[in-house]
């Protein structure tokens, strides 16, 4: 298990449509069954069917099938399905920003240099590899992974890729040396993980993230030569 936490923007957005939201409050205060909601919000069953389903389908809500008279057996009615709010927390926001992350692996450096009496800095940079390394275990490939992570790659030049977004921005605002060093010991680990040969490098460039991936140069003359054979 990794402390990445999957950007939910999109599960959050449907909280916006008045009848979900008053369904989602409804669900906080207990639980809510289709003909409850129904009642509650003077709507039809079917649109409340239809919106506690949604719900569920973007993990704010949980539900589960239950008998509600508490009897079992022939008689006993059919279950109905019940609904509740989901216990796992969403992270949402837009850029994409994963500070959960920075604040896990930050966490663990202060104890890890704690324990074995190392500098601080050096943890740092051990454990944001470790974590780079456990969430890029979960990927195929390196563009995945940093996908995931909402570095928001792209390519340029001979194999090199740059990241359009910092998920860790305001951090790295404030705290730059410190945070922009984990940040490439954080992708090193995604590129080891994903078996990627390309080198992480620290290259600060404005409305960007402090890092990018370069091909290596015998790599990039490979590719070169594969594409201008000598004649």
């Amino acid at each position: 298990m990794t402390p990445l936490v999957a950007n939910r923007a999109a599960a959050l957005a449907l909280l916006g449509d008045p009848i979900r939201r008053a369904l989602y409050r409804l669900a906080a205060e207990g639980d809510l069954t289709r003909d409850g909601a129904s009642a509650a919000l003077g709507i039809p069953r079917s649109t409340a069917a239809v919106n506690l389903d949604r719900l569920t389908d973007a993990g704010l809500l949980v539900a589960e099938f239950r008998r509600l008279t508490g009897r079992s057996g022939p008689g006993a009615g059919r279950p109905a399905k019940v609904y509740r709010v989901a216990t796992t927390e969403l992270v949402a926001s837009i850029p994409e920003r994963h500070y959960e992350l920075a604040a896990e692996l930050l966490a663990a450096a202060l104890e890890r240099a704690e324990r074995d009496r190392m500098p601080v800095r050096e943890a740092v940079a051990e454990e944001a590899f470790a974590t780079g390394a456990a969430v890029g275990g979960g990927h195929d490939t390196l563009e995945d992974a940093l996908d995931a992570c909402g570095y928001a790659p792209a390519a340029e030049g001979e194999g090199d890729l740059v990241l359009e977004n910092c998920p860790f921005h305001q951090l790295a605002t404030r705290h730059t040396p410190l945070v922009c060093g984990a940040n490439v010991e954080l992708v090193r680990g995604l590129a080891a993980a994903t078996g990627d040969d390309r080198e992480p490098v620290l290259a600060p460039r404005e409305g960007r993230c402090c890092v990018e991936i370069r091909a290596r140069k015998d790599a990039a003359e490979q590719r070169r030569s594969a594409r201008y054979p000598a004649q």
